[in-house]
């Protein structure tokens, strides 16, 4: 089963984790950058995937309803929306999302300490649903 990271452990990471697990955020944005420098290939549609906690537990399990490839700038509204982290206008989301791609640990990852994003990187659009709570052990199951 794919895994699936949000941000980088920590803060950020259990925010976003506990946001895929109320059922808020429902989207989520990659650079395709990204990807090609990890040799990974891109999500699809109907794929399921292990999403981990800032402590590499597997606390949930996602399936991926729908990819989409666009220029930076091409990010709607919605998008930007379903990411459930409270954006209400898409240049708030650009502006949370350059710099946490403009930042130490993304250019760190990317091996690229001058790596920038403008209107025309091509960005993953990912929409998923929640397939699986893992956090909670199953009923009757004393451990």
């Amino acid at each position: 089963m794919r895994i699936e990271e949000f941000a980088f452990p920590g803060p950020l990471r259990d925010q976003l984790v506990a946001a895929v697990l109320s059922g808020a955020k429902t989207s989520t944005t990659g650079l395709v950058a990204d990807y090609e420098h990890e040799d990974e290939p891109l999500p699809r549609a109907g794929v399921r995937s292990a999403v981990i906690d800032s402590d590499g537990r597997v606390v949930a399990v996602t399936e991926t309803t729908e990819v989409r490839v666009v220029a930076l700038a091409e990010v709607d509204l919605q998008h930007a929306l379903d990411e459930g982290e409270g954006y209400t206008t898409v240049a708030e989301w650009r502006r949370v999302h350059e710099g946490f791609w403009h930042g130490p640990e993304m250019r760190d990852a990317l091996g690229d300490p001058d790596f920038t994003v403008h209107d025309g990187t091509p960005v993953v659009l990912e929409r998923f649903r929640l397939v699986a709570d893992l956090r909670r052990e199953p009923a009757g199951d004393a451990r």
